[in-house]
């Protein structure tokens, strides 16, 4: 069972008073009326704690299971299910740090996205931080508040950090990721909420809790984006491309060589965090003008492939549009760095080849196709014929997943 330090001398002191074996953390412990003839364990590594709890189940004796608000929540509920049996279980909740630090910030949080950093790779936090107005993090060792700061310090969100819930010690404050990053926030640290107070997760009266159930559609037609003289990627190559890339809640997607930000944008709906490089000035203001027409936030990046990539984080999925000179190199800095995929849109049937070199010499299984397209059009006298759009080559690079270990993290 679970109960919160303040809770289990009051509420849950009958659950204790018969207890053989108590385990939690330090804190828990020594908050609660743990009788005087009870075995005490630290909780640290769960293995040996778990060993220890099975030799008590396996002679009948009584355990308890000490654990701050709401176990069953991305909490110890899970482990002990796994290893005994939910039926073995008697959990007795408490109320979560993330209801809590929404209750005192006067929130609502069916419409924020929750996400546990404790104990996981801190970057699908993060990356849900970049592209969601209203996130929880469940923090953990070196998966705190500075770590979190630090990889938002280009991000306009507050962060407000909620210390030692329910305590006598609690605290909330709002401070900015550059000001979270420089700060040592000790060990008591129970959730960190990221704001985008730009934006709100909007909707109005929800249904479905958590992130919202996401766009109608996508492959948006060109005329919804802001471009110049048809330069946009065109919706039937967007479409395959955005199915190769496979953007979701948790990854960060480059964009490179964004242009009108089409594909940035269409990331970002579908939940990614997105990255656009772009080396025109009046591109980058495009890209960032079609983000907020969108209700999305895309991190634009004023610069040129391959040098303006070397500041970024890691990408899991990188999209190439354009072509040039340079473009072999800028594919095979961008296969150097993804975790799982790279796309190439392309028109020049020269530069075909290099660029597939530049993903096969990444390690990249590599395929492509050329798309040709025709689109109906009205012709005077109320008839209709077919309009053929450019032919575009579209190649493809994905990471086999053996190697995905090597990739920088």
């Amino acid at each position: 069972m679970g109960a919160s330090p303040d809770a289990s001398a009051g509420a849950f002191a009958d659950v204790l008073a018969g207890a053989e074996l108590v385990v939690g953390g330090r804190r828990h412990l020594e908050a609660a009326a743990v009788p005087g003839t009870a075995e005490r364990i630290v909780l640290g590594p769960l293995g040996p704690a778990l060993d220890a709890i099975e030799a008590y189940v396996r002679a009948e004796r009584r355990v308890v299971v000490l654990a701050s608000g709401d176990p069953g929540f991305f909490g110890i509920v899970r482990v002990l299910a796994e290893r005994f049996g939910p039926d073995r279980l008697a959990v007795r909740p408490g109320v979560s740090s993330v209801a809590a630090a929404f209750a005192r910030l006067g929130l609502t949080w069916e419409d924020a996205v929750v996400v546990s950093a404790h104990g996981r790779d801190l970057r699908t936090a993060v990356n849900v931080c970049r592209a969601e107005p209203k996130v929880a993090v469940l923090t953990g060792p070196g998966a705190g508040p500075a770590e979190i700061g630090a990889a938002l310090r280009p991000y306009a969100r507050t962060l407000v950090v909620a210390t030692a819930l329910g305590s006598p010690q609690e605290r909330l404050e709002r401070v900015t990721p550059a000001e979270a990053a420089e700060r040592d926030w000790g060990t008591a640290v129970s959730v960190v909420v990221s704001l985008d107070e730009r934006r709100s997760p909007g909707g109005g009266a929800r249904t479905l809790a958590g992130r919202g159930p996401g766009p109608a559609g996508w492959a948006l037609a060109e005329e919804a984006f802001a471009h110049r003289d048809s330069m946009i990627t065109k919706f039937e190559v967007r479409a395959l491309a955005l199915a190769r890339l496979g953007p979701r809640p948790g990854d960060l997607v480059w964009d490179v060589g964004s242009g009108s930000g089409s594909v940035a944008v269409e990331c970002a709906r579908l939940g990614a965090a997105v990255t656009a490089v772009e080396k025109a000035a009046d591109g980058a203001g495009r890209i960032r003008a079609n983000a907020a027409a969108h209700g999305v936030d895309v991190h634009v990046v004023h610069g040129t492939a391959p040098d303006a990539l070397d500041a970024l984080d890691d990408p899991d999925a990188v999209f190439v549009g354009g072509g040039g000179h340079e473009l072999a190199d800028v594919v095979a800095a961008c296969a150097r760095r993804a975790r799982r995929t790279v796309v190439v849109a392309l028109a020049a049937l020269d530069r075909v080849p290099a660029a597939r070199a530049a993903l096969t010499g990444a390690g990249f299984t590599c395929d492509g196709v050329l798309l040709q397209s025709s689109r109906l059009a009205p012709l005077p006298g109320d008839v209709t014929r077919l309009a053929a759009t450019n032919p575009v080559f579209l190649l493809w690079g994905v990471r086999p997943p053996a190697t995905n270990e090597g990739v920088a993290q």
